[in-house]
């Protein structure tokens, strides 16, 4: 049985004491939370700022086409803090690819919370024409993940 109050009460400790984990033992019970630390992306830098130098001009062509389109009424942004996975399981191929038709409903990815998989679904109909995230990336609340056209 998972003690839900011990979490909340080591997870607040974590932040209380700036920590990065802890990890508590009793008997056969180990209990190990650890704070999730995410880089911010290009993309989620505001307007004017300048983004980091990539490889070649086509490269930075691309960047700052993919973080104005980020804007875009398209864009999927993440309903919650976590992980993102393009695809069921390593083996399997990915749920979406750029050019693929989706409807409203059909499955884009995953979002993993808290050992919880979160169906990200299409909000409507379109061609998705950019992803914005890359598989096992972590993503933070509103972050646009993808774009559908």
């Amino acid at each position: 049985m998972i003690d839900v109050d011990l979490i909340t009460n080591l997870a607040q400790l974590v932040v209380r004491l700036g920590l990065s984990e802890i990890e508590i033992k009793k008997g056969d019970l180990k209990v190990r939370v650890a704070k999730q630390l995410s880089v911010a992306a290009p993309f989620a830098l505001p307007h004017g700022a300048p983004l980091p130098p990539a490889k070649g001009e086509a490269a930075d062509k691309e960047a700052v086409k993919a973080a104005a389109k980020a804007e875009d009424a398209g864009t999927v942004k993440s309903p919650m803090v976590g992980t993102v996975y393009l695809r069921p399981s390593p083996e399997s191929p990915a749920f979406i690819e750029i050019g693929a038709k989706v409807k409203p409903g059909d499955k884009l990815l995953l979002v993993e919370a808290m050992k919880t998989f979160n169906e990200i679904l299409a909000p409507r109909e379109g061609t998705v024409t950019t992803i914005l995230v890359e598989d096992g990336q972590p993503v933070e609340y509103g972050q646009p993940l993808l774009i559908i056209e």
